[in-house]
């Protein structure tokens, strides 16, 4: 019984190879023309092209991320917090790659706090402002000798008034080239 089951499944492997050899060359002169032959490339160099393709385009995106978010150097903050916005996180992110990409590049943190409190008062909440946007860029990559830290407190304003909206452009930290 098994010298008959193996010829079966002898004869049923050749039948199929037969087939399938029958099947190949009963193909038209068009259907020949694979990918190969149009292209000169192979389905493995194919992948890896489009692949790379991609790989480029991500770059080239992440790119145009981290340039438009170089351009954001204003951070704000609330009423007496020196902790920045969870949504500044990736743009900080980009600011510290920068600086960790360029480490002959220096900037200054310039902390800044509305009017209300003593001048005393908001010159260290201006400190702590700059303090916590230094140690994330640190944290992400960036050299503490890159930085500089100042705080202006309450002494620059970037808009003048006592109204909610004239603070709230007041607390902020600015990230400026230095020397």
């Amino acid at each position: 019984m098994g010298m008959q089951f193996n010829n079966v499944f002898k004869s049923a492997v050749l039948a199929l190879t037969i087939v399938g050899l029958a099947a190949c060359s009963s193909t038209s002169d068009t259907e020949e023309m694979t990918p190969v032959a149009q292209t000169g490339e192979s389905d493995a160099a194919r992948a890896a092209r489009l692949e790379q393709e991609r790989l480029q385009r991500e770059r080239e995106e992440q790119q145009r991320r981290d340039q438009a978010a170089l351009n954001t150097t204003v951070f704000y903050f609330d009423f007496d917090v020196a902790d920045f916005q969870p949504s500044d996180r990736e743009t900080l992110i980009a600011h510290a790659r920068n600086l960790a990409a360029n480490p002959n590049r220096r900037v200054r943190l310039e902390g800044h706090a509305d009017e209300r409190g003593t001048r005393e008062y908001n010159l260290a909440l201006g400190e702590r402002r700059a303090n916590s946007i230094r140690d994330f860029l640190i944290v992400n990559g960036a050299s503490r000798a890159q930085m500089e830290t100042v705080s202006y407190g309450e002494e620059r304003p970037a808009v003048n008034g006592q109204t909610e909206a004239a603070y709230r452009q007041n607390r902020r930290v600015e990230i400026q080239p230095a020397g």
